[in-house]
C-alpha cells in the first residue's frame, strides 16, 4: 500500500515579522556540513501572558569543535524575533519570572554554571548565584520567591561547601585508585564518584541553598537524560514534587522511579507519593491546582513499557488512568489553560504527533499528525510546539486546539535548508512478520532522475524500541546519504515504537527473529515497488541495537549486502550483559539472568555465526560508551580480520554511545560514505 509522498513545502520567505525573504543563492546536495550548520532550537518556554516564547538556540562552532548556546525571544504571533544573550559562554534553561518581566537562565559566563537574570526590555545579564558547584535544571516557584535547581553533592555531607571541599581535596591527591561497593561503577559515559544530583531550593533574593533530598542516595533529575520535566513546585509554592529511584543496591537493574513530595524548607524528609513498582515521572499540576497529572509505566524492569497518563486529586486522592484505551505512549504532557485537556506528543505510525486528551472522557484526538512534534505548551488561545521532519530541523509553530490554523513562527534555518538540495520522501507499508502491517520510509536521492538506478543505504534504527520516522536526525540523517547519491530506506520493524504496545513488546526474547524478517521483507518490498532502487547495490548500516542487527545480518543474511557498517553494536550478548551498566534492559529483553537462562542469551547471538561472515564491514565505536562497551567493537573487528574479510575500524576515544563533537561527526560521515562508495558505486547501472 502506498501512502503518498509526504513532501512538506519549505517556505523560503515567510510572512511579515518573522524573517525577511531569502535571496536566491546557489544550491548543493545536502551533506554532513549542512547538518552541522543547522541551528538547533530547544527549551521553548512561553511567557505567563502567552504572548512571547524564549528558547535556546545552539549554533556549531567548528573552530572550537563544540556547540554554542544563546537565548532568543519571539512573539507567539511570529513577530519580533531577537537574540537575547550574546555572551560567548553557554546560556540555556530559560525560565520566566511569574511577572513576565525578566528571564532566569543558566550560564557558564562566570567560569561555572550558575543562575543569571536578564530583563526582557534589555540591559546586561546579572548573576543570581555564586555557588561553589555547577548549577543545573533550573525552575522557579509559582509565587516567584524561590529558585529550584540541582547540584551534584555527596549525600552523606550536610552542606554544599563540604562537597566543594572534598572535591578540592581529591583534586590535590596523588591517589588515582577508586573503590566501589556496588553498581553503578560507571553510567552512560561517566565513572561514578559517589555524588548524587539533588534538588535544592534557595530564595530568589539570595541565601543558602536547602537540600530537599538530604541524605537520599538517589538522583533527581534522573541520570543520564532527566531534566526539568521531572520535578514541579506545588501550586502553593510550599512543596516540590519530583521523581527519583531510591533502590539501594538494586539500582542498576531497577526501573522503580517514584514520585516524592518535599517541603521547600526541608522541615521533613521527602514523602513517597506513589507505590507503583515501575516508572512514575513528569508530574504536572492542573491550572487550578486541584489535580496532579503524571506518567506511569505498569511493568517493573521494562524501560520501554507504555506510559499511561495518571490523574490524582491533590493532595490525597487516588490515582486513576486517564485514557486506558489510547494505545500510544506520551513523551510529555501539558495542561490546557482551562484544565479540560492534556496535550501530549507521542510516536504515531512513523510520526511523533501532537494529541489532545479530554480530561473528562479520556478521548484522544490528533491535533498535529505529520512530522515530529516536541515541547507542546499552551500559549493563550493556541498551542506552541516544535516541529521537524525529514527535510527540516526544528522550527517553532502554533496551532489552534482544534488542529486548524497551524502557523510557522520561526524561520531560523530557512536559508540553510533552501541552500541544500534534499531528497523527497515517501512512507510505505508492507506485510512483515505474520503478515502484519509494517511501516517504512524511502527517501529519494538529491537531484533524483527516475530513469536512473540508485544504490541504497539501508538504515536500521537502535533501541530496539525506537523508530526511524519523519524526523530530522543529527546523527542518522538519511539526507546525508541521499546527498551523496544514495536512496535511503528505513523500516520500523517489530519492536518499534508508535504502533501500539503489543507491536513494541513482541520482540522480547526474539531480537533476531521478527525484526530480521521485517527487514528482509521490507527491503524486498521497497526494491519491488520503486524501480529506481538498485537492489544489487545495497549497504546496511546501524548503531546500538541497529549495530547488533548488522552483526546478526552478517551471519544470518550473508551475501545480501555489498557492505556493512556497525556502530556501537554488540557481538556477544552473553558478555554484553556483564559489560553494560543498565542491567534491567538485557534482563527484560532476554527474559532473565544469563546464568539462570543462558539459552535466552544464545538464541540470537551474533558471535555464534561469525563462521558465516563474508561481507566487507566498517566497525565504529566510542571509547566512552559504557552502554555498549568498545571491546564489543574491537572484538567484531578482530573476527573480521581473522576471517580475512575486508574491514576497517574507526575508534573515537572521547565519544560515548553517540558521536557529538562536530569534527568527529565529519570524520564519521566521510568514512562511512567512502566505505559505501567503494563497494556500492563501482558498477553503477
Amino acid at each position: 500500500m502506498r501512502i503518498g509522498w509526504l513532501v512538506l513545502a519549505l517556505s523560503i520567505a515567510l510572512g511579515a515579522g518573522v524573517m525577511g525573504a531569502t535571496p536566491a543563492a546557489e544550491t548543493h546536495p545536502f551533506s554532513v556540513h549542512d547538518m552541522l550548520a543547522m541551528d538547533r532550537i530547544s527549551e521553548p518556554a512561553v511567557s505567563p501572558d502567552g504572548k512571547l516564547v524564549v528558547f535556546t538556540l545552539r549554533t556549531t562552532d567548528l573552530e572550537a569543535n563544540r556547540g554554542r548556546t544563546d537565548l532568543w525571544v519571539v512573539g507567539t504571533d511570529g513577530t519580533g524575533l531577537r537574540r537575547l544573550t550574546t555572551h560567548e559562554a553557554g546560556d540555556s534553561n530559560p525560565v520566566w519570572s511569574p511577572c513576565g518581566k525578566c528571564i532566569f537562565f543558566l550560564s557558564t559566563r562566570s567560569g561555572s554554571s550558575q543562575v543569571w537574570r536578564i530583563h526582557l526590555d534589555g540591559g546586561e545579564a546579572m548573576p543570581v548565584t555564586k555557588l561553589p558547584l555547577d548549577v543545573a535544571n533550573l525552575g522557579i516557584s509559582p509565587d516567584g520567591t524561590l529558585l529550584l535547581f540541582s547540584l551534584d553533592v555527596y549525600p552523606e555531607l550536610k552542606t554544599v561547601a563540604e562537597t566543594a571541599g572534598r572535591l578540592a581535596e581529591l583534586e590535590k591527591s596523588k591517589v588515582t585508585g577508586r573503590i566501589w561497593d556496588r553498581l553503578f561503577v560507571r553510567h552512560w559515559d561517566t565513572w561514578t564518584d559517589g555524588r548524587r544530583s539533588h534538588l535544592f531550593v534557595m530564595p530568589k533574593a539570595g541565601g543558602e541553598p536547602v537540600d530537599l533530598m538530604a541524605g537520599m542516595d538517589a538522583d533527581a533529575p534522573s541520570k543520564p537524560f532527566g531534566g526539568t520535566e521531572e520535578f514541579t513546585f506545588t501550586p502553593d509554592s510550599r512543596g516540590v514534587v519530583f521523581t527519583a529511584r531510591d533502590a539501594g543496591r538494586e539500582e542498576a537493574w531497577s526501573t522503580n522511579f517514584d514520585l516524592y513530595l518535599a517541603p521547600v524548607d526541608a522541615s521533613a524528609p521527602p514523602k513517597k507519593l506513589t507505590d507503583n513498582p515501575a516508572w512514575d515521572t513528569q508530574p504536572a499540576f492542573s491550572p487550578d491546582g486541584k489535580t496532579l497529572a503524571y506518567l506511569a509505566m505498569k511493568r517493573a524492569g521494562y524501560e520501554a513499557d507504555r506510559y499511561a497518563i495518571m490523574l490524582r486529586a491533590w493532595p490525597d486522592g487516588t490515582a486513576k488512568e486517564l485514557a486506558p484505551a489510547w494505545d500510544r505512549s506520551p513523551q510529555n504532557i501539558a495542561w490546557s489553560p482551562d484544565g479540560k485537556t492534556l496535550y501530549a506528543a507521542a510516536d504515531n505510525l512513523g510520526q511523533s504527533s501532537l494529541f489532545a486528551i479530554d480530561v473528562a472522557t479520556g478521548a484522544a484526538r490528533v491535533v498535529v499528525e505529520q512530522g515530529t512534534v516536541s515541547d507542546p505548551s499552551p500559549a493563550g488561545d493556541v498551542i506552541l510546539y516544535g516541529l521537524d521532519h525529514l527535510k527540516s530541523p526544528v522550527e517553532l509553530y502554533t496551532v489552534r486546539p482544534d488542529g486548524s490554523g497551524a502557523r510557522k513562527i520561526t524561520a531560523i534555518n530557512d536559508a540553510k535548508v533552501a541552500a541544500a538540495r534534499m531528497g523527497d520522501f515517501e512512507q510505505f507499508t508492507f506485510k512483515g512478520w505474520n503478515n502484519e502491517t509494517v511501516y517504512g520510509y524511502v527517501v529519494k536521492p538529491a537531484d533524483f532522475d527516475p530513469a536512473r538506478k540508485y544504490p541504497v543505504a539501508y538504515l536500521i534504527h537502535g533501541g530496539p524500541q525506537g523508530s526511524f520516522g519523519n524526523h530530522f536526525h543529527y546523527r542518522w540523517n538519511p539526507q546525508a546519504y541521499t546527498g551523496a547519491g544514495y536512496a535511503a530506506v528505513m523500516v520500523d520493524f517489530h519492536g518499534s515504537t508508535g504502533y501500539g504496545q503489543a507491536f513494541c513488546d513482541s520482540i522480547r526474547g526474539d531480537w533476531g527473529g521478527k525484526p530480521l524478517e521485517d527487514l528482509q521483507k521490507g527491503l524486498a518490498a521497497a526494491v519491488a515497488r520503486y524501480p529506481w532502487l538498485d537492489g544489487e547495490r545495497v549497504a546496511a548500516l546501524g548503531a546500538s541495537y541497529g549495530g547488533y542487527m548488522i552483526n546478526w545480518i552478517a551471519g544470518n543474511w550473508p551475501d545480501r549486502f555489498r557492505a556493512l557498517v556497525v556502530h556501537d553494536g554488540n557481538l556477544d550478548e552473553r558478555m554484553a550483559y556483564y559489560d553494560t551498566e543498565e542491567l534491567w534492559f538485557p534482563e527484560w529483553d532476554h527474559e532473565g539472568l544469563p546464568w539462570e537462562k543462558p539459552e535466552h542469551y544464545t538464541r540470537h547471538n551474533p558471535i555464534d555465526y561469525v563462521k558465516n561472515w563474508r561481507t566487507p564491514t566498517l566497525v565504529i565505536h566510542g571509547g566512552k560508551d559504557y552502554r555498549v562497551v568498545d571491546t564489543q567493537g574491537l572484538s567484531t573487528f578482530t573476527a573480521l580480520q581473522r576471517r580475512g574479510i575486508e574491514s576497517r575500524f574507526l575508534h573515537f576515544p572521547d565519544e560515548n554511545h553517540w558521536v557529538l563533537k562536530p569534527h568527529n561527526s565529519i570524520l564519521w560521515h566521510d568514512t562511512v560514505i567512502a566505505w559505501m562508495d567503494k563497494f556500492c558505486k563501482a558498477d553503477a547501472k
